[in-house]
């Protein structure tokens, strides 16, 4: 086995039990509290680290783009990160991050790259617990004491919703076109919901559109733990009517990554829970690649799908409920 296969393997079963590895990095002073905050993104997102290259600048460019990147053949936008978030580096942009996501390769430029930590989804709050008012900021995870002896928090970015800012608009789903793409109406058993779960706050606008498309009820929630949570009072609930859970809920949807329990784990607690242990259970992520999907797998889920393709998520919903 590979050094890379063998990392991949370790990183995969981290998912697994609720840990992962994040990133952690530095964009620069913020331009409002004039500090030097820690960011991270999931280890699982990036494809390569490097000192920052030449870029190709691009004639009437979107907003924050830098220009392009020619990385082995393959042409890959860059992304002016510090600028997008609302920093300005103090030693220029020197490292370039390539990532891969939601079927799609782009290139962000950061100040400086710290470590890669190893952390458990119990490490991480939502950024709406903390009082943080930065729409681009998911999450916050907690890295432990300082020097002196303050809580090290490093800022989750939300990058859902940092590529919604740099898709170009025309390309951008809208109302209209959701509408068209998902089709046919769901058919649902009368009073069930469908449960959806996901942190960040453009991808839960998008799916309430699709799901509102599809005339499906449903409820949606900002993490695995609040998902698990609500899924036990609802068994509860049905307990005492002399129900099922399944008369209650048709379908989980969720998120892989979210702070408190992640996707992963929220599906083995739901395998192996006899109240609802069969209730279908539809990952959707931004985490692409057939590693995660072999995992999605081995933990009992339905069904995987990429984020964001209003056409695929229909036809996945109908499956696993159908």
């Amino acid at each position: 086995m590979t050094k890379h296969q063998s990392e991949v393997d370790e990183r995969t079963n981290l998912a697994g039990s609720n840990k992962f590895e994040m990133l952690i990095f530095r964009l620069g002073k913020d331009k409002v509290m004039g500090q030097s905050e820690l960011f991270g993104i999931n280890v699982f997102k990036l494809r390569e680290i490097m000192a920052m290259p030449e870029v190709t600048p691009i004639a009437g460019a979107e907003e924050h783009s830098l220009g392009v990147l020619n990385l082995r053949g393959q042409v890959i936008p860059v992304f002016d990160l510090p600028a997008i978030v609302g920093c300005e580096p103090e030693t220029g942009r020197n490292i370039l991050l390539v990532t891969e996501y939601a079927r799609t390769v782009q290139a962000f430029a950061v100040e400086a790259v710290e470590d890669i930590a190893r952390l458990d989804w119990a490490q991480v709050v939502p950024a709406d617990a903390s009082g943080s008012a930065n729409s681009l900021v998911t999450s916050f995870a907690r890295m432990g004491e300082g020097p002196d002896g303050k809580q090290i928090l490093a800022q989750v970015l939300d990058v859902e919703a940092i590529v919604q800012m740099v898709t170009p608009e025309r390309e951008r789903p809208t109302a209209s076109s959701i509408r068209k793409d998902v089709g046919k109406k769901l058919n649902m058993k009368s009073d069930t919901i469908v449960l959806a779960a996901d942190d960040s706050f453009v991808a839960r606008a998008l799916l309430e559109q699709t799901l509102k498309e599809l005339e499906a009820r449903f409820e949606i929630v900002k993490s695995g733990q609040e998902a698990w949570d609500r899924l036990n009072a609802l068994a509860d609930e049905a307990d005492a009517e002399g129900k099922t859970i399944y008369d209650k809920v048709g379908l989980m949807l969720t998120d892989l990554e979210m702070p408190e329990m992640d996707g992963f784990t929220l599906t083995s607690h739901i395998r192996k829970s006899a109240r609802m242990s069969a209730l279908p259970v539809l990952i959707h992520s931004s985490l692409s690649g057939t590693t995660n999907e072999d995992l999605v797998r081995k933990v009992g889920a339905n069904g995987y799908v990429a984020k964001f393709q209003p056409h695929e998520l229909a036809a996945a919903i109908r499956e696993s409920m159908e």
